[in-house]
């Protein structure tokens, strides 16, 4: 890919709005499929209630969801290489709003649990396939285009707890059928206006991804994020029940922690990044995560909620600096070098979900965030460990960067 920012101005924010109706269809069906790694939050509780299921049930919504996404890792790019950028959005979109509206049907938290697992391999095959599309339908040149996506991702990041609230608040049910309206919309509009892509020269292989993974830097670069990913996805699927918030409220903290998560991952990290270091500033994050999820555990409600929305700027900052390092730091094309680091570190997404309520079954609701703190430590661990393979790749990184490889990591 040409370097988005040397293009000069025009290739910025004034060519911004002026992108064909393929690249607005794309970037909207984006949003919406951002929206729903979050949009459950705030009704986890209506769930649990409306379907007499536990905490620890409800929480697989997530486990499936990322388990699901994490395998796919290795199979989109197989995917896509062969039958088009076109064709695997539809595909991805195509399953979404199936098993978006199967899951608003569930009878059970069973079935609610396998829908959500169908509608995370959708997900996956678009978003994994989103950005390339948008960047070779784009005008202006690849920084619109991306600068695009990346809004498209913070927005739906902050709005899909929102958008679960607004709807959640009359029944659990609707933010499912909302999402595979909004979705089917974007299939249609993708059908229209979106011409077939340009294949690419070289077909992906499934075991590319886990090759990567033999780079002693990107390996090193996955198992910290694995940790920090437990951390992160403890505050997402575990601190709803602990807020125990109506839909309205919970989904008000969870709009502000997704506005700071986008805010220090587009804006602060690069500028972070530029006075202190890559590495330092990953490292002092996670340590200062760490210490946020332990006050939110042992806080007041009141503090539990501050602390809640504080997250999302240490996550917003981590994101970017692990998604710099794991494109960077190895040899192997970036799609590639993505998909290995995110099949490792989607597999924490899928657990702490699980073992956070089965933690506080077998303990108490605070220790749940004292395994979350030592995770987000032991995260910051590796990276002082392993400097020497991150370092070199982390100097050479230059911080203009951080919003391509951050989308680029997020699509794949």
């Amino acid at each position: 890919m040409d370097d988005p920012f040397d293009k000069g101005a025009d290739a910025g924010a004034g060519s911004l709005l002026r992108q064909p109706k393929a690249v607005w269809a794309t970037a909207g069906a984006s949003v919406v499929a951002f929206m729903g790694i979050g949009l459950v939050d705030p009704i986890l509780p209506s769930i649990a209630k409306g379907l007499d299921a536990t905490a620890g049930q409800v929480s697989l919504l997530f486990t499936s969801y990322f388990l699901i996404t994490a395998i796919a890792m290795l199979v989109t790019g197989f995917v896509s290489s062969r039958i088009g950028g076109k064709k695997t959005l539809l595909l991805g979109l195509a399953l979404v709003v199936i098993f978006a509206g199967l899951a608003g049907t569930s009878g059970s938290v069973g079935e609610l649990v396998g829908f959500r697992a169908g509608w995370g391999l959708g997900n996956a095959l678009f978003v994994s396939t989103a950005l390339a599309v948008i960047v070779g339908a784009a005008a202006g040149g690849s920084a619109a285009a991306i600068l695009l996506y990346e809004s498209a991702l913070g927005l739906g990041m902050a709005c899909g707890p929102l958008l679960g609230a607004l709807l959640g608040n009359q029944s659990w049910r609707y933010p499912f059928f909302g999402t595979a309206f909004l979705m089917a919309i974007g299939f249609l509009c993708i059908t229209v206006f979106l011409k077939e892509q340009p294949k690419p020269a070289r077909k992906t292989s499934l075991l590319d991804p886990l090759k990567a993974l033999g780079h002693g830097g990107l390996a090193s670069a996955a198992i910290s994020s694995f940790f920090y990913n437990y951390t992160f996805f403890t505050v997402l699927a575990f601190t709803p029940f602990v807020l125990n918030m109506t839909p309205y409220k919970s989904g008000a903290v969870f709009f502000a922690w997704g506005v700071l998560l986008a805010v220090f991952s587009v804006f602060v990290a690069p500028r972070l990044q530029t006075r202190f270091g890559s590495l330092k500033v990953l490292g002092g994050s996670l340590v200062l995560l760490a210490v946020d999820v332990l006050v939110l555990g042992y806080g007041s409600h009141t503090t539990a909620i501050v602390c809640t929305i504080l997250s999302g700027a240490f996550i917003g900052v981590n994101n970017t600096v692990y998604t710099e390092l794991a494109l960077g730091v190895s040899d192997a094309p970036r799609p590639v070098a993505s998909a290995g680091y995110n099949f490792v570190r989607w597999f924490a997404a899928a657990a702490a979900p699980f073992f956070a309520p089965k933690i506080e079954g077998w303990s108490n609701i605070h220790i749940p965030f004292v395994v979350a703190a030592i995770t987000a430590a032991l995260g910051a661990l590796v990276v002082v460990v392993r400097r020497n393979a991150l370092t070199h790749e982390a100097e050479e990184l230059e911080p203009r960067h951080a919003v391509e490889d951050s989308v680029a990591v997020f699509a794949n």
